[in-house]
């Protein structure tokens, strides 16, 4: 079984997170995680060159997941070894005046990848029916049409040849207070804390009813989610990286012919 099939939630099964363990690690040790994990970053550093050189598909990765999930320490180790001149991050905050008079797709529009380019979102447009709905930035009317829209918006992308794959980073609540505590205690991670984090931690419940709903909703068979546990880093890049590579070798890309007769070519 690909690691793909074990954490992918289905087309309209209803997901209960209760259901899934974020402390799973397969059985796997982490030595062997880590190595396994290295050769799948080299892996995807090849991919990502053919994927530049046959010039038909983009890949766009998703990251979200409650505060102290690893999005940015996925960014920083599983991808570290992709080409950044085929690559960029988006991080998005709170919309900018300009973002928010538009609707809100057009910034995340806006970012997405051309051919042969990767394309990844700290954070997406879910938090336009998660942060949004459980914040009550707007009405219950408002964000609950959003989840057909996304999935309009991003079956426009797999249309265009853009692979979107999606990861939601599941960490139980302890393991988000101990993380909160080290940072709390390190110099080096104080920067990272925000008053908004805290205040998260105390609607737990209500952003958990609002990822369950998203992930129900929004998987569909050409755009799953995932769902990576993520109590242990070491895990969290292992399947991340892993499920990269399987999606797309599926994709059976091959480098174009040359454009020139190289017969009639001669080196002085």
């Amino acid at each position: 079984m690909e690691l793909r099939d074990r954490f992918v939630v289905r087309p309209d099964k209803q997901v209960k997170l209760a259901d899934w363990d974020p402390g799973e690690t397969l059985g796997l040790e982490k030595g062997s995680a880590v190595e396994k994990t290295e050769k799948s970053i080299a892996r995807l550093d090849e991919l990502q060159y053919l994927m530049y050189a046959e010039h038909r598909h983009a890949l766009l990765v998703v990251l979200q997941g409650m505060d102290g999930a690893g999005k940015d320490g996925t960014i920083r180790h599983v991808m570290r070894g992709l080409n950044p001149q085929g690559c960029r991050v988006t991080s998005f905050k709170a919309p900018s005046a300009e973002e928010a008079d538009h609707d809100f797709l057009w910034r995340v529009h806006r970012a997405a990848p051309a051919s042969g380019e990767v394309a990844i979102f700290n954070r997406s447009h879910y938090e336009d029916v998660l942060a949004a709905r459980v914040r009550k930035l707007v009405p219950k009317s408002v964000w609950s049409r959003r989840f057909d829209h996304i999935n309009r918006f991003e079956q426009l992308l797999t249309d265009s040849g853009v692979v979107v794959s999606k990861f939601f980073l599941y960490i139980s609540k302890d393991e988000q207070r101990r993380r909160f505590e080290q940072r709390l205690r390190d110099p080096t991670k104080q920067w990272k804390l925000s008053p908004s984090d805290f205040e998260d931690r105390k609607q737990w419940d209500d952003y958990v009813t609002a990822y369950e709903e998203a992930l129900t909703r929004c998987s569909t068979p050409d755009v799953p989610w995932f769902i990576v546990p993520a109590d242990k880093k070491w895990f969290r890049n292992f399947a991340v990286s892993h499920i990269l590579v399987e999606t797309l070798e599926a994709l059976d890309m091959r480098f174009p012919e040359p454009t020139v007769d190289l017969s009639r070519i001669k080196l002085d």
